[in-house]
């Protein structure tokens, strides 16, 4: 069982900022920017790369919830919204989940 699957139970707290029946966001615990928001969907995919035909819509709105949470917090300057994919994408929790990251300059290219 992930961290999030115990968040998703909770078994563990987040700060969460967000819950809908197919998803929920909180803050990351180890933020990269003064806003940093984790999306994650309440089904388990193990990653974008492992996402299906079927998890279309679904990822659509996980998309449509990040960029209706970036207005809620004010993120009118813009933000950026990443989903790391294996290792080398840099996936660390094997959970699909956006980062929804904003409230200063993000350089391109990240690191």
């Amino acid at each position: 069982m992930t961290v999030f699957k115990k968040i998703i139970d909770r078994q563990i707290p987040a700060d969460i900022v967000f819950e809908d029946a197919e998803c929920l966001a909180f803050r990351d615990i180890q933020p990269q920017a003064p806003t940093h928001l984790l999306v994650i969907p309440k089904r388990e995919i193990r990653s974008l790369a492992e996402s299906q035909p079927s998890d279309s819509a679904l990822l659509g709105h996980l998309l449509r919830v990040a960029a209706e949470l970036a207005t809620r917090l004010g993120l009118d300057n813009g933000y950026r919204v990443v989903i790391n994919t294996g290792a080398d994408g840099g996936q660390s929790v094997d959970h699909l989940h956006l980062h929804l990251l904003g409230g200063r300059p993000l350089r391109w290219p990240p690191g």
